[in-house]
């Protein structure tokens, strides 16, 4: 009974329908695919009302965690998203970046701790633009809304994650973003200790998880490790302490929570297999790293095409 007392406080609400949704300035970029999958997803597959606002801007998290974008600055872009879903009659903000997502968790908490910081952000947005705001009801990241439609998506399913030809389950890394759940681990489902959010995917779409012992190692970006040129040894020494820890466990694919995370575990096995020979995948080739909608694309039957994953 004290198990699953405790495993309540690892869950979190997610809202059924009605979502603002905040997109990801890096995902648009680096997976342009999966961002458009996930709206179609929601609103063709499972019906869902969900608002791709032109108006919304970047959070300017990597600013903000690049010691740029002050604190005070910050908080004023967020009030200003918050009046923009409250302007269009939204109350359920789902962000599509983990790193939003934590700057968004920060805030909200930062406001709830010491509410003069809230009253300084609705101060400089009302000076600045005009604008109030209602602070959302509910706040949640994409993959928190895939992981609470994963059955949905199961009944809809056209292929499974199934070996073809053995009929074994395909065998899955999962990688959680570490501004998913270590910053405020009760915002994410499972917490920081057993974050399940993509784990919750992948069983319900007939995949196993590989559990190897750095599975909750961060990937490495880090945002400073690799945008100071100097530092990037730092960050692919992340990703390779990573690699070398699920290469035995023999994966099949990768995937990720956090855009920042599929790039890296992605790109790094390039420069890895340049700089030491070392390849990570079956047959010479790298472990192949998708985002979680590429992943509920493919399931859903969608052409690799259309999601991005175009191979030569």
């Amino acid at each position: 009974m004290m198990k699953r007392a405790s495993w309540k406080e690892y869950q979190k609400q997610i809202a059924e329908d009605n979502y603002y949704y905040g997109r990801s300035c890096i995902r648009q970029n680096f997976f342009p695919g999966s961002e458009k999958l996930f709206i179609d997803m929601l609103h063709n597959d499972l019906g869902k009302d969900l608002l791709d606002d032109p108006m919304h801007s970047s959070c300017t998290g990597i600013g903000y965690h690049s010691d740029i974008v002050p604190l005070e600055t910050i908080m004023t872009v967020v009030a200003r998203q918050f009046a923009l879903m409250t302007e269009a009659g939204y109350e359920n903000f789902v962000t599509s970046c983990i790193t939003s997502f934590g700057v968004y968790s920060e805030i909200l908490a930062t406001w709830h701790e010491f509410p003069e910081t809230e009253e300084k952000a609705r101060e400089n947005l009302f000076k600045a633009t005009g604008r109030e705001f209602r602070k959302p009801a509910s706040l949640a990241h994409t993959s928190d809304v895939v992981f609470h439609f994963r059955e949905q998506i199961a009944a809809r399913a056209r292929h499974k994650l199934v070996n073809v030809q053995t009929g074994e389950p395909l065998r899955v890394v999962e990688h959680i973003g570490c501004h998913y759940a270590k910053i405020f681990p009760k915002s994410g489902i499972g917490g920081s200790e057993f974050p399940y959010v993509l784990a919750g995917m992948v069983e319900s779409w007939g995949g196993e998880c590989v559990d190897y012992p750095e599975r909750r190692h961060c990937c490495g970006f880090g945002f400073r490790n690799y945008l100071v040129q100097a530092n990037r040894g730092y960050s692919i020494a992340n990703s390779h302490k990573k690699l070398e820890s699920m290469a035995p466990y023999k994966p099949d694919f990768i995937v990720a929570n956090c855009p920042g995370c599929a790039m890296f575990l992605d790109k790094w096995q390039y420069a890895i297999a340049e700089m030491e020979g070392t390849t990570y995948g079956e047959n010479g080739h790298g472990i192949p790293v998708l985002t979680y909608e590429e992943m509920a694309g493919l399931v859903l039957g969608y052409d690799p095409w259309v999601l991005g994953m175009q191979t030569v």
